[in-house]
């Protein structure tokens, strides 16, 4: 391994020439009032840019050069700074914008990600959003993502799996636990928002850079140092604390943080009462290094320690569903308990050299996780029938007993996996810096160790189900007689998976201006990926296009404004299996698992117009996904079980509205809108429909007849995938009081129309029920603190900070996450829902220094 890296590095020396120059500064408003979040970009150069950090801080490098930076913030001027810059040059440029000035009279910066399949998310806002979740996930109803579970980090994109989305923390690639079953046992996921410098996401259509993945694509950086700071964050829910600084030659700095959660307070609104005990432990740092301050080369680490825990003792459970015409109540005792936990490591070190045209980047990373999952759960229910009768003083009582049983659940899990990756990237300038060559190559070696034991029991009426020789279908080949115990959802597994995956791509950005002033930018690129395991090598072309006009306004040639950037973008996208795809419903590997593909086709237009006054960006995306090779999968709570055979095709179309901007004057927020129709089409899942003498088609528990006279063979066709949520709507807004501007609410809403799902253990085609809207609105109320400039208080060392309340769930809707099966003595199932959490409140305080 070090003989392979110090290869690299020499390699680079000949390749590379010269040295980067830095700029750096703060940008803050006329009063001197910092700006975070503000845009600083290269003019001409779309590769080129970053943000300010939460203290308005921003630093850029660059090769030397002429350059023109243009530095605007919504609601604020734009500022353009022409720049001569030398080999090894540091250059500190403080930047103060004007506040007021409408968009119609200057140019709109952003280009740079309003010309590219991606979209920049403010992250500058996490530490205000209201949700229990917690994570930078929250951060993503500014996306078009969709989410089922305000306490787990998993969402879905156009119609995929969490599987199917490439999350990538400083251009490494990140993973959540591989055991997670329900969203209160996943914790913290990896990346920390205090530590946070920008984020991208792409919804798809996305470069040949980025993984191989078949949805979307996260791309955080962690924040680098320019100064001593740090924030602290506690509540009833946790504790956040995030430290950086850089020593006096600028050679050395860190960006650490720790993050305690336990989320048993708003856990204690579901219906399941008992003790829960959930913790979760995080520590992060990011360290850089330049060894000679003006020098070439800049050393990184990232590392991560996680350790969660989740023990729950269940005791009781109520829960009544139905609607006036049909009441029910479930009722359950339980017994036992369930354990589990999640241990992660990763590290990783990467070497940057940067020349006057071109970077060379080498990383090496290895990540580790040991995962256990125990559980005893023994449960009594009764399914009960409720009093509808309005009149009757015993409204909503128990009226009769539909049916009485018992179930034990068991499992004995562990995991544990390793990952090594080693990864060069290098990008160039050519023809006047008018072509942007990238390219990378990848080397990742994995080792999987799993071991499954699970089974459930269950008990209806004093019978075992189900029930020998049932008359109602079930199939038990290999009985004795009806005294045998027949177990359900059995699974006994050892698996040991080791392989090597070989990755690479090459893509080039032309940008041209015609003699109009309109911009071209034209990206084609090519991605490569081979796996030893099934010696399977897969790839294809990616592209995107996009096209700026210079539109006139008011027949004055003078004012060119380039308020409007067209974007067409698409490729083919394999997936290769990770371990969750390659592993059926009975544990076992199947060792002939292929890449899943998906063929993007995505248009859009991104419009920056004024309304009020005030300005606002308008972005729509229409799409169209053609899914082939598909690994059908069911979800159960945040689990995903696959099939593990690639027996499907399907689509995915849709259409995103997205619209930001200044609701309330001076004051940035986001609503965004999407339509969506994702399904497949299962190979040989052809089934017969049995008729009766009655005429009736056989239903089981419903029909008294259940002798079959005749037969019809039924095709299912395209069948909603899991994730076919139809329409669903998300908001952050924000506001504050006209004359004490320190007193903000925070309002984060999402909608989303119901889910497909069927019984369990049932053949997918069956899942045409769907679950009830998902519909959710937290609040938050707060008040900035350390208001006075620093001379005039005792914490001088203090920036500023807020404290706030929030409520969580404040319309106190039920949102079903899954559901449990209860069958009465007739054998008709019923699908109790599970709801997620209830209204909490919480109390929060913040500050940074």
């Amino acid at each position: 391994m070090n003989r392979i890296l110090t290869l690299f590095f020499v390699l680079s020396a000949f390749l590379s020439i010269g040295q980067n120059a830095i700029v750096e500064g703060v940008v803050s408003d006329r009063d001197g009032l910092l700006i975070p979040g503000a845009n600083v970009v290269v003019k001409d150069n779309k590769q080129l840019g970053t943000s300010t950090n939460p203290d308005g801080q921003y630093r850029l490098e660059l090769p030397p050069g002429n350059y023109t930076l243009i530095i605007s913030f919504v609601g604020y001027s734009t500022r353009e700074l022409d720049l001569k810059l030398e080999t090894g040059q540091r250059v500190i440029k403080n930047i103060q914008l004007l506040k007021g000035v409408t968009i119609t009279t200057i140019e709109i910066l952003g280009e740079g990600e309003r010309s590219q399949p991606i979209q920049r998310i403010e992250p500058k806002v996490a530490a205000r959003i209201p949700s229990p979740r917690g994570t930078i996930e929250d951060l993503l109803m500014q996306a078009p993502v969709s989410f089922t579970s305000e306490l787990s980090s998993s969402y879905n994109v156009r119609g995929g799996s969490f599987d199917e989305n490439l999350v990538y923390v400083n251009d490494i690639q990140v993973y959540r636990p591989f055991l997670v079953r329900a969203g209160q046992q996943e914790g913290l996921s990896f990346p920390n928002p205090d530590m946070v410098d920008n984020i991208l996401f792409s919804a798809g259509g996305f470069e040949s850079k980025y993984g191989d993945r078949m949805s979307s694509v996260l791309d955080i950086k962690y924040r680098k140092p320019t100064d001593f700071g740090g924030a602290v964050t506690m509540g009833l829910m946790g504790l956040s604390v995030q430290l950086e600084d850089i020593n006096k030659k600028k050679t050395f700095s860190h960006n650490s943080g720790f993050r305690y959660r336990n989320n048993s307070y708003v856990l204690g609104t579901l219906d399941e009462r008992g003790d829960y005990n959930p913790t979760y432990l995080d520590f992060q740092t990011y360290l850089t290094w330049n060894p000679d301050e003006h020098g070439p080369w800049e050393f990184h680490f990232l590392g991560n320690i996680s350790r969660n825990r989740y023990n729950f003792i269940p005791q009781t459970r109520e829960t009544d569903v139905g609607t006036i015409n049909e009441a029910l109540r479930l009722t359950v005792f339980f017994d036992g308990q369930e354990n589990t936990g999640f241990n992660t490591f990763f590290g990783a070190f990467s070497a940057d050299r940067i020349s006057d045209v071109s970077k060379l980047t080498f990383i090496a990373s290895a990540f580790q996780t040991y995962e256990y999952e125990t559980f005893d759960i023994n449960g009594q229910y009764s399914l009960d029938e409720l009093e509808r009768d309005l009149g009757s003083d015993g409204f909503g009582e128990v009226l009769a007993n539909r049916g009485v049983g018992g179930f034990l659940n068991h499992a004995r899990n562990d995991l544990d996996a390793t990952v090594f990756n080693f990864t060069h990237k290098g990008s160039l300038e050519v023809g006047n810096r008018r072509h942007f060559l990238e390219w990378g190559a990848t080397a990742q070696i994995e080792s999987i160790n799993d071991r499954l034991s699970e089974w459930s029991l269950l008990d209806s009426a004093g019978y075992n189900q189900p029930y020998p020789n049932d008359s109602i279908g079930y199939e038990t080949p290999g009985l004795v007689n009806d005294q045998e115990i027949i177990l359900t959802n059995v699974v006994k597994a050892t698996n040991d998976v080791s392989s090597l995956r070989a990755m690479a791509y090459i893509q080039n950005t032309w940008s041209r201006k015609n003699a109009k002033g309109e911009d071209w930018n034209f990206n084609f690129g090519l991605r490569g990926n081979y796996w030893t395991f099934n010696n399977e090598f897969v790839g294809g072309p990616r592209a995107h296009l996009s096209y700026i006009p210079k539109w006139h306004k008011d027949g004055n040639d003078t004012l060119k404004l380039r308020d409007v950037v067209f974007n067409l973008a698409g490729g083919y996208y394999y997936q290769p299996a990770f371990y969750r795809e390659m592993r059926g419903y009975d544990g076992t590997v199947n060792a002939n698992i292929e890449a899943q593909r998906s063929i993007h086709v995505v248009g859009g237009v991104n419009y920056i117009f004024t309304a009020f006054d005030r300005p606002f960006k308008l972005v729509g995306e229409v799409y169209y996904k053609g899914l082939n090779n598909i690994i059908p999968y069911e979800v159960d709570n945040v689990r995903l079980r696959y099939t593990a055979r690639n027996e499907a095709r399907g689509f995915a179309t849709g259409m995103d509205i997205m619209l930001n901007g200044e609701f309330i004057p001076g004051i940035q927020s986001w609503m965004r809108m999407s339509v969506l129709r994702t399904a497949e089409n299962i190979d040989n899942d052809n089934y017969y429909q049995y008729i009766n003498s009655d005429g009736e088609t056989i239903v089981a528990g419903f029909t008294s007849n259940n002798v079959a006279v005749d037969s019809t063979l039924v095709d299912p066709g395209f069948i909603p995938r899991p994730t076919d949520q139809r329409f669903n709507i998300s908001m952050l807004f924000q506001d504050e009081m006209p004359k004490w501007p320190e007193y903000k609410v925070f309002v984060s809403l999402f909608f989303g129309t119901g889910l497909p799902f069927g019984p369990p253990n049932s053949p997918r085609y069956l899942d045409v029920l769907r679950t009830n809207s998902y519909r959710r609105v937290d609040i938050g109320f707060s008040r900035d603190l350390f208001l006075k400039p620093s001379d005039e208080r005792k914490m001088k060392w203090v920036k500023s900070g807020f404290i706030a309340l929030e409520i969580f769930n404040i319309l106190g809707i039920n949102n079903t996450i899954n559901h449990t099966w209860i069958e009465d003595v007739n054998g008709r199932q019923y699908g109790i829902p599970n709801f997620l959490t209830g209204r909490r409140l919480n109390v929060k305080f913040s500050f940074n220094f």
